[in-house]
């Protein structure tokens, strides 16, 4: 894949108590090649990703790495509506100015509580 990759790190700090909403404004078209997601400690946290008008278009909700040790979502992950590619070969294409946004259930069904928790979204540009 041709192009400049660049990312969009988030980070939570402490023992989280709720949800946790984010999004971040795009200003030129660019592909969504894959997101890193990981608490530190053993929780239950799940992660989904889409636009602010479809919060799980692009991942539904899915565990996120545990202990430190990061789970990657990538082009065999997608399975949002907003998803129009082919399944496990192609990546996720991203208009200019769409407002991607992610959520973070906490812990999951009422489990243990993520703890300082990374969310790393990788693009190309194009």
């Amino acid at each position: 894949m041709q192009g400049h990759k660049f990312t969009v790190s988030v980070h939570l700090s402490g023992t989280l108590a709720a949800n946790q909403l984010g999004s971040f404004l795009l200003p030129f078209a660019a592909t969504l090649i894959a997101v890193s997601a990981v608490a530190q400690n053993n929780s239950d946290a799940t992660l989904t990703v889409g636009t602010v008008v479809d919060p799980d278009g692009y991942l539904s909700a899915k565990p996120i790495g545990d202990s430190g040790a990061p789970v990657q979502f990538d082009k065999t992950d997608w399975d949002g509506a907003l998803f129009t590619g082919v399944p496990s070969v192609d990546n996720i294409r991203v208009a200019k100015d769409t407002a991607v946004a992610w959520a973070l259930d906490f812990d999951g069904a009422a489990g243990t509580a993520a703890q300082n928790v990374s969310i790393i979204f990788t693009f190309v540009e194009g």
